[in-house]
């Protein structure tokens, strides 16, 4: 009997060491997960350095938190950092060094700044740690909550802030965007068409810009559904001001999103570079008015190069709202008649849950991904692939063999390749 209590005594005590073990290894990851954020916070603040830098500073060091501990560490001590200090030029030099030396992947500018912005590490700290009081929270690439089909793209954002929830990555996306100043028939088309995906069980996102993006989000609204707004500047701030209502409701029933952190203002620069969120998110994107030069085509042409399915809605050919919708069904986009249409491609029959193909690019290894998501549905050339994903071409050919081998690319004459369209199947 003894022996037997002192074997049971023996687990009971195994079992304690390895749930404290466990216990110890979530703390350390959830700590490390919080440096991440807040390193990445920091250097969110260099509009300089942009998603792919950051992404570079990333995969070299293993972790953003390694990056802070070396940037940062006593041999680069505080007195580079206050501008005080006998040794300063010195010590300042030490820290250009490793970054000349570690970082060549980015400018001398993108350096420079590195170097001068590490005196506000604490003022960004202490930013970071309201954010949650400010009723913001900051989702970055590796959380589980973070859109699957936002990371499939080249210059995917490495860090969100959010107000509100993100799309439920188990249902479709579609993103329906057109002119600022279209007409009263686009701007029914668009809420109808929102109105009627949104029943269906699709997510609509868009860039609540005045016009159609407006009334996509409306019409979203109005079936009951969530909706999801991506910013051109803080998430805080609800921009154009005449959408207020639509980015209150938006907040508490859908969300809203922007990798520019809060109280940024809505400058020109940043829309561009918000579209490819967008277009990035959605399974689909859906046109409705669009002069010959706008937005519109960034998103739907950010969309193409991302593998995205564009549908566009015609018009007259004598209407200048209608020539950015009429040149993209010129270039292969789909044509849109109805709502149906954008619902058949998707594989979604009223109601029911959407069945993804066997062959979804999720299944695909890093660099499989990489190159499938610089293909597009009219081929490309090869030298065009290499040039976007930056791997070498014998690299790149033989992803794109094994990708044509796997049903997911065509290859056409002269090294042109493009991506197959049945990806999805009806439910």
């Amino acid at each position: 009997m003894g022996k037997e209590r002192e074997k049971e005594n023996n687990e009971k005590e195994k079992n304690e060491v390895e749930k404290k073990k466990t216990e110890v290894e979530k703390n350390r990851e959830e700590k490390n997960r919080n440096q991440e954020r807040e390193v990445l916070y920091w250097l969110s603040k260099l509009v300089i350095l942009g998603a792919v830098s950051i992404r570079k500073i990333f995969e070299h060091f293993g972790s953003l938190g390694v990056f802070y501990e070396i940037l940062f560490e006593k041999r680069f001590s505080s007195a580079c950092i206050s501008g005080i200090g006998a040794n300063n030029i010195e010590e300042k030099s030490t820290v250009e060094a490793f970054l000349e030396k570690e970082c060549p992947f980015l400018s001398k500018r993108q350096q420079m700044a590195i170097l001068s912005h590490r005196a506000n590490y604490e003022t960004c700290k202490a930013e970071f740690e309201q954010l949650s009081e400010r009723g913001m929270r900051f989702v970055i690439w590796c959380d589980e909550e973070y859109p699957e089909k936002l990371r499939e793209i080249y210059d995917y954002p490495m860090g969100l802030f959010v107000r509100g929830k993100l799309p439920n990555s188990r249902q479709p996306v579609v993103a329906v965007v057109g002119a600022r100043g279209c007409s009263e028939y686009g701007e029914q088309l668009a809420e109808r068409f929102s109105m009627t995906l949104a029943e269906n069980g699709v997510q609509i996102v868009s860039g609540l810009a005045s016009g159609i993006d407006g009334a996509s989000h409306r019409g979203a609204l109005r079936a009951g559904k969530p909706t999801f707004g991506v910013l051109g500047c803080g998430v805080n701030i609800c921009y154009p001001s005449e959408n207020f209502r639509i980015y209150e409701e938006m907040g508490r029933t859908g969300g809203i999103l922007s990798e520019f952190g809060p109280d940024t203002p809505p400058k020109a620069m940043n829309f561009p570079m918000r579209n490819r969120i967008i277009s990035g998110m959605a399974d689909a994107i859906v046109v409705v008015e669009a002069r010959a030069k706008s937005g519109s085509l960034i998103t739907a042409d950010l969309g193409m190069e991302q593998g995205r399915e564009i549908f566009a809605l015609p018009g007259r050919v004598t209407d200048h709202l209608s020539e950015g919708c009429n040149h993209l069904i010129q270039q292969g986009a789909h044509l849109a008649t109805s709502p149906e249409d954008v619902l058949e491609f998707l594989g979604v029959k009223y109601r029911k849950k959407l069945i993804i193909h066997e062959k979804n690019v999720n299944g695909l290894a890093k660099k499989e991904k990489l190159v499938y998501s610089c293909l597009d549905f009219k081929p490309k050339h090869l030298d065009q692939i290499v040039a976007q994903t930056g791997l070498g071409i014998s690299d790149c050919m033989g992803i794109l063999l094994e990708l044509e081998l796997g049903g997911y690319v065509f290859r056409s004459a002269n090294h042109y390749y493009g991506k197959k369209s049945d990806m999805w199947e009806n439910g």
